[in-house]
Order: C-alpha cells, then structure tokens, then sequence
C-alpha cells in the first residue's frame, strides 16, 4: 500500500490527467488542429505512464517485497507471475 503521501501524490497527478483530458475533449469539439490534439493525447499517455510507474515501484518496494522475505514457496511463485503479467501489460 501507499503512504499517505504518497497516495496524496498519486491521486494529484491523476487529477491533472483528468484535467488534461477534459481539455482535449473541448480539443476536439472546437475542432482544433489535428496535431496539436494529437500532442496533447501524447503528454496524457506519458502522464499516465509515470503514474504507472510509481504505483510498480511500491507494488515492488511493498507487496513483493514482503512476499519475497515472509511468505511462503507459493505466495512468492504467485507473486512473481502476477508481477510479471502486469509489466507485460504495462510494456504493451
């Protein structure tokens, strides 16, 4: 789990994304140039993607971890292909 600091990071760059959003919603209804819509969709997935990010590293600085020191054969086996499917989904 987050701290709450950091939960209170996460969910503030989600609310600009949101934001971000929005704008090239009202983009695309007052017609705007096709490339700056474009550019804008691109700094949106590139947001998302560092939030992605950070929520990987404390799902690995947290869950995998303890699973890694204190679970058992199967908890960590579980652990490591549900990580890896996530990355793989991540990567996509």
């Amino acid at each position: 789990m987050q701290t709450g600091e950091q939960k209170a990071n996460t969910i503030k760059r989600l609310r600009r994304i949101e934001g971000q959003v929005r704008g090239v919603a009202d983009m695309v209804e007052n017609e705007r140039y096709c490339v700056d819509v474009l550019t804008q969709i691109a700094a949106i997935h590139e947001a998302l993607r560092g939030v992605g990010k950070g929520i990987i590293e404390n799902h690995l600085a947290t869950c995998v971890t303890e699973a890694a020191q204190t679970g058992s054969d199967e908890e960590r086996s579980e652990k490591y292909r549900e990580l890896v499917a996530t990355i793989y989904k991540f990567v996509r």
